[in-house]
């Protein structure tokens, strides 16, 4: 053969070998050809039971509860991405790693559950109504805290930046960006907030998966299931009134963890807050979680726009330690999602009465009647049955107290916090809780005192009456704007505002009946001695504050009202249905203080006092008797 042949002969093979190295390379860096991935693809689904390529990388993963399991439902249900293609790039493409964020939820979560996502979209977990309406009261932007708002369409006024850089963090639009469990330090997350749950091997395979730059991928994925832990609210509920740290008997104090070495009795939470135990919830001591009592119906709202956070929810205490006969529903009359729940918590009670709560007839699934007519809760925790008992004697046939709320008595104790001073600094870097960004400019807030104690009553007006409730205080505040840009139309302001709350630190005992009827800050009058003199024909109440007066209304630090006088202010509560008792209710408070300064409470003629109310009693009193004069 002549050199030119082979020449040629060395030119083609040389272009056909530079050819496969060129096609062996594209092959590798973006995937396999279109016609062999199409034969591997048909071939992968002619074998499997799976209809998505996504099976092909991870056919090995488990860990997912049994109604979202992947061999029924797929990956792309929840994660979306391409399921036809075996290219791994091509795979993730639109490809959402964390479903179930408000952001993704209706092309993800929602998809499956619209209903449920309707309801979370208008709930105030996730608007904040009367987070916001209370705040723009206060600032002076709206002339009511009734009206409703969404935090997520907050613009930049005083009040809107007072509430990005202090409050926006706990709503369910705020974004879950990284992967791994819930804690104590989580915020939002939409779906994911209450449902997703990572067992001990899934969180620990994730740890190696990030370790290993990703290479190393899970075999075990987190669960999304019904299965809500106290820890699960605890992020956003250990906030503003405390709710869940109230419930497991924790208090927050201004103490810094290096304060507490060889100090039984605190504890120090992952956010680095320093608490102390003041007693806790008796619902917590015998297990139960805060979803025993309050159910999806109540959690996911129901789809109304309500203002305030008491307005969602219709549960009280009587509905399970009911006075004469519970309210009752059977299984076959249960809506669609309460037997969903039941379904998915291997319920078999379907033969018994279940409660049902009064206001809404929303249904308790975890309980039932028994055939001895017995009330029995199931609690989520643990699966114990609890017996519920009703109503004791002493509050069901106590005619006086009728119009107190089980809270005002049963509270051991809630948080009274005051003196908070807010002031903008304009030079300080700050950090908007919305948005995620760093800004130049921030509220700061300057706490004086954390403390804790039976709480103050108040009054909630309604068409049905008025209700005695527990109070705090829920704003002693100064506001100083001057700083901010938009601000300097506003002048400084001072508050003082009460808030009806819900302390969620019940116990079987009661406050006693003087911790009410003589003791100042039960009446509004703040910390101090309130003494009952009596005199030759009358007796005289004194008060003695323990505060300093304030410089801005003249009445004590912690006070929310003046002693027997009408207050100066007409903004007096967070609310415009709750205000402190009138002038003539407290002298009403104060004739019972006085009785009890000789009568025990226990005695004959304060339990008849009970049964027939005041004004009986004060038809045939003794000489001896010296009432108030006021």
């Amino acid at each position: 053969m002549d050199s030119g042949k082979n020449r040629t002969l060395i030119k083609i093979s040389t272009g056909f070998l530079l050819l496969f190295i060129i096609g062996f390379w594209l092959v590798m860096k973006f995937g396999i050809s279109e016609q062999t991935q199409s034969t591997e693809l048909n071939e992968y689904f002619s074998l499997s039971q799976n209809k998505e390529s996504c099976f092909y990388c991870h056919d090995k993963v488990k860990g997912l509860s049994q109604f979202h399991d992947p061999k029924l439902i797929g990956c792309v249900a929840c994660h979306l991405g391409n399921p036809h293609t075996l290219d791994k790039e091509s795979s993730h493409k639109d490809m959402v790693v964390i479903p179930g964020n408000l952001n993704n939820a209706e092309q993800t979560c929602g998809v499956c559950h619209p209903n449920e996502l309707y309801k979370i979209q208008h709930s105030l977990m996730t608007t904040n109504s009367g987070l916001v309406a209370v705040d723009k009261y206060v600032f002076g932007e709206t002339d009511s805290p009734d009206h409703h708002f969404d935090i997520r369409e907050l613009s930049h006024s005083p009040v809107d930046d007072h509430l990005r850089d202090l409050c926006a963090n706990c709503h369910l639009g705020a974004e879950k960006s990284t992967l791994g469990p819930i804690t104590e330090l989580s915020r939002g997350g939409g779906c994911n907030a209450c449902h997703l749950n990572y067992s001990e091997e899934s969180a620990s395979q994730l740890k190696d998966y990030l370790a290993s730059n990703k290479e190393t991928l899970p075999q075990m994925h987190p669960a999304t299931d019904i299965f809500v832990s106290d820890e699960h609210c605890f992020g956003c509920h250990s906030r503003s009134s405390r709710i869940s740290t109230n419930y497991m008997g924790w208090h927050e104090t201004l103490l810094d963890e290096n304060d507490l070495i060889d100090q039984e009795g605190y504890k120090v939470f992952e956010d680095k807050r320093v608490y102390e135990f003041k007693g806790d919830d008796v619902h917590h001591s015998k297990g139960l979680l805060c979803i025993d009592c309050h159910s999806s119906h109540e959690v996911m709202g129901d789809g109304k726009d309500y203002l305030h956070e008491e307005d969602a929810v219709s549960l009280s205490c009587s509905d399970c330690h009911y006075k004469e006969e519970p309210l009752t529903i059977t299984y076959e009359d249960l809506d669609d999602e309460s037997k969903l729940v039941f379904m998915h918590r291997n319920y078999t009670h379907s033969d018994k009465k279940i409660l049902a709560v009064k206001a809404d007839q929303h249904p308790l699934v975890n309980t039932f009647v028994n055939e001895k007519e017995e009330v029995y809760l199931i609690g989520k925790k643990d699966g114990k049955e609890h017996l519920i008992k009703k109503q004791s004697e002493v509050c069901s046939r106590d005619a006086a107290h009728e119009s107190l709320s089980c809270a005002s008595c049963h509270s051991q104790w809630a948080p009274r916090c005051i003196g908070c001073h807010n002031t903008y600094d304009q030079i300080k870097q700050g950090y908007d809780l919305l948005d995620k960004k760093m800004t130049k400019g921030t509220w700061v807030e300057h706490v004086y005192e954390f403390g804790s104690d039976f709480p103050a009553m108040g009054i909630r007006t309604s068409a049905k009456g008025k209700k005695i409730v527990p109070a705090i205080p829920g704003m002693i505040l100064s506001i100083d704007p001057t700083q901010h840009a938009e601000g300097v139309d506003m002048q400084q302001g001072f508050d003082r505002l009460y808030a009806p709350n819900a302390p969620h630190t019940t116990s079987k005992e009661v406050r006693s009946c003087a911790s009410c009827h003589s003791d100042p800050a039960a009446l509004g009058f703040g910390k101090g001695s309130l003494s009952y003199t009596l005199h030759e024909h009358n007796g005289t109440w004194k008060f003695e504050p323990e505060y300093a007066l304030n410089i801005t209304d003249g009445l004590p630090e912690d006070a929310w009202i003046p002693f027997l006088q009408a207050p100066e202010s007409k903004r007096m509560s967070t609310r415009s249905d709750f205000r402190p008792f009138s002038i003539e209710e407290q002298k009403r408070v104060l004739t019972v203080g006085a009785c009890l300064q000789c009568h025990k409470e226990g005695s004959k003629v304060m339990k008849e006092s009970l049964e027939t109310g005041l004004n009986p009693l004060l038809l045939k009193l003794s000489d001896k008797c010296l009432l108030p004069e006021f």
